[in-house]
């Protein structure tokens, strides 16, 4: 049992660079001192406290905030049968967390960056717990975990344990004043929308004590975005801070923001706890064997003067240098053709999918994916049906292998929609054992006519690799759209602690699948998608290449949905569906085009029989956006120059910018609003690039720049 109190050498300043330096014991903990730690142009301060380390505000290195007397726990844990504070459903403290003890921390060298752990013990439970920082070169933003270990000889309840802690983000009494929390609301075919609010219009109001309430967000499920995103900014505006976060897991997560006293009920402090699944809020308890260690899910957080834009910028860059594993198969951004959106709808056959392969060559797409249905009989419902994956004879005459060497002969690499977390209740997969699926209550989860796989079974993951090798390798496939169209809610109860527990372990074992696959087969591309973006976390996307944004079916809503989502992906992973309808002319052609240009292009539609002038606008498009536009979109970051969007509004402009090193790029949408967009404008003389001959005109003035629209429902992108 670790009983003594040990601390790193002290330094001055921040420490150095270098081999994990060792900790020295010390046998007073009045000798344990403050400490600040600075990476990525980010400064975190501690106060150690009768024994106890206590986090202070996180700030910018070389910022003119100055710290105030606002701190707090620096991992937040709550254990069963431990005493909890009166403070209603929040999760600030908790006990043995507001007790433990400092034992000291070290740092370590990375290839990234360097990495700081602090150690912390609790003699009366006999735990260590670590917070663990990881910080990248170049970057405000810090990667957090926490991992607590059981020294004792008794198995012991984790209720809930934070993955960060942030702390002084307002006067204790005037967050309502100070603060504005800007969130972002998911829902299907409406996602990424981005709101702002007062703590108090998100429940967290002043009362001039210590609140039991508080504003938060979260999600229960295997849908880590069904009602948020995992991220959140809040700035203040009386400091011109904005800290933000992004919680990287593909599961249950929760955020809370309120404040803490430390005596006589009156608030002294202003907080956010960041954590995964816990036993509150999403049935996630775990019982904590002896000599066992159980790991948070990562939080990224960082803290940048400014606001809303600049924390995203942040935001952009941090993805690049640490969550993109498979950035190489984006840098060139080919263009996708998928057979769904207003073409094929799930129901594809030979004879429908050559003259597609045709006109989609033609226009210039490299890719061609086969959406749902493929392994469906005619006259079959392709949705229960899902499990064995092997075509349909019904819909391929010549067989499916025919179609496919059709694609790479038309100069396009194939690809395959595929649903490999789940069976179909009426598939021959739904007769495997009660073991391989999900279960609560002694029955199986049953979603959306589908039972939901357990990846923690290695027989599910080995059938599912057999999958994954025949379309490889038999079929020749280079891109897997890999959907997921349920949600598991709390979770499984097979083998598990607690139903959020089974969850977790299933989140996990699926990510380490994901690995496997993409470790065997590098130049296999994977597109996350989940009925759209119902899972668009960073979990999925630091292993998996691009996003599927949506599934919106009215093409005019689609730019609100790609300037809001911009702000939670990166533009290269960003892929945003472009679909001229059958009778499109060359107002609404050039307006899908729009759309896509800025980040990925998923094309669809009826290529083989849209109208000639609307053909064009797209091969137009899709020609500029091959020579002109991709090599800029994986450095640009995105810029709001007339805020976030509103899909719910048909008359207000639409506009989003990237900025990349050597170009800036705008795109400028008109729905039923005024003809004329007006945006303020310092930068360089705009260049109207696409579409160039639909009579759309721009002038500049007095730091404004003017689009003016012939027609409504019109687009145009800009260069500057």
């Amino acid at each position: 049992m670790l009983t003594n109190r040990r601390r790193f050498i002290k330094t001055s300043g921040s420490m150095a660079i270098g081999a994990l330096v060792p900790f020295r014991l010390v046998s007073d903990p009045k000798n344990l001192q403050p400490f600040q730690w600075m990476t990525g142009n980010l400064t975190f301060s501690f106060d150690v406290q009768a024994g106890k380390l206590r986090q202070k505000r996180l700030l910018p290195s070389r910022s003119s905030v100055q710290q105030d007397n606002s701190s707090g726990v620096e991992v937040a844990l709550q254990c069963s049968g431990e005493n909890s504070p009166d403070q209603g459903m929040k999760s600030g403290m908790g006990q043995p967390g507001a007790r433990l003890l400092f034992a000291g921390y070290s740092e370590e060298s990375t290839g990234a960056g360097k990495r700081l752990i602090c150690t912390h013990t609790d003699p009366l439970l006999s735990l260590q717990v670590d917070s663990v920082y990881e910080g990248f070169d170049g970057v405000p933003v810090v990667r957090r975990h926490s991992r607590v270990t059981n020294n004792s000889r008794a198995a012991i309840g984790i209720e809930f344990l934070s993955s960060a802690m942030l702390h002084g983000l307002s006067a204790p009494q005037e967050y309502d004043r100070e603060l504005r929390i800007h969130v972002a609301m998911n829902s299907w075919m409406a996602e990424g929308q981005w709101h702002t609010f007062r703590p108090s219009e998100m429940g967290f109001v002043e009362n001039e004590r210590t609140s039991w309430s508080e504003a938060r967000a979260g999600s229960i499920g295997s849908w880590s975005t069904e009602r948020y995103l995992p991220m959140a900014i809040v700035e203040n505006s009386k400091l011109g801070l904005a800290w933000f976060w992004q919680i990287e897991h593909n599961g249950s997560w929760y955020w809370e923001i309120s404040n803490v006293s430390a005596r006589n009920n009156y608030a002294d402090d202003v907080y956010a706890y960041l954590g995964g699944p816990d036993d509150l809020h999403s049935a996630a308890w775990k019982h904590l064997e002896p000599g066992a260690t159980y790991e948070t899910v990562p939080v990224a957080i960082g803290c940048v003067a400014g606001g809303f834009d600049q924390a995203i910028e942040a935001l952009t860059r941090y993805r690049r240098v640490a969550c993109v594993k498979a950035s190489r198969n984006n840098s060139r951004c080919p263009v996708i053709f998928n057979d769904y959106m207003n073409c094929l709808w799930g129901d594809p056959t030979e004879q429908k999918e050559l003259p597609l392969i045709a006109a989609a060559a033609k226009a210039g797409c490299e890719y061609f994916v086969i959406d749902a249905g493929w392994y469906a009989e005619i006259e079959e419902d392709w949705s229960p049906t899902i499990g064995s994956w092997q075509p349909a004879s019904s819909r391929w005459p010549h067989g499916l292998k025919f179609v496919l060497d059709q694609i790479r002969r038309s100069g396009m690499i194939p690809g395959l929609w595929l649903e490999p977390e789940v069976a179909g209740a009426k598939s021959l997969l739904a007769q495997k054992p009660d073991s391989w699926f999900f279960m609560r209550h002694g029955n199986r989860v049953l979603k959306n006519s589908r039972y939901l796989l357990d990846f923690r079974n290695p027989e599910v993951r080995a059938y599912l690799d057999e999958v994954i090798t025949r379309l490889v390798n038999e079929y020749g496939v280079g891109y897997i759209k890999m959907d997921y169209n349920v949600d598991s809610l709390q979770g499984t109860e097979l083998n598990a602690d607690s139903f959020g527990q089974g969850l977790l372990e299933h989140n996990r074992a699926h990510l380490a699948w994901l690995e496997s696959i993409l470790q065997r087969y590098p130049e296999l591309v994977i597109e996350n998608c989940g009925s759209g973006g119902g899972r668009m976390d960073y979990a999925m996307l630091s292993r998996l290449q691009i996003q599927s944004m949506t599934d919106q079916e009215n093409y005019r809503k689609l730019p609100a949905i790609l300037v809001d989502a911009s702000a939670a992906v990166l533009p290269e992973q960003l892929a945003i569906w472009s679909y001229p309808l059958e009778n499109a002319d060359a107002d609404q052609a050039s307006f899908n085009m729009v759309t896509a240009m800025l980040c990925r292009i998923h094309q669809s539609g009826r290529l083989d029989s849209i109208s000639t002038e609307a053909g064009k606008q797209v091969a137009e498009g899709i020609r500029i956006y091959k020579e002109v536009l991709r090599r800029h979109i994986p450095e640009a970051v995105p810029f709001y120059p007339l805020g976030m969007s509103d899909v719910t509004n048909p008359n207000g402009p639409v506009v989003l910018g990237i900025r990349a090193p050597t170009q800036s790029l705008l795109g400028v949408w008109r729905l039923d609003g005024p003809a004329t967009t007006t945006i303020p404008w310092t930068n360089a003389e705009p260049k109207l690039l696409y579409p160039s001959d639909l009579g759309i005109r721009i002038a500049t003035s007095e730091g404004t720049l003017q689009i003016e629209f012939p027609r409504s429902r019109m687009a145009c992108l800009l260069t500057a």
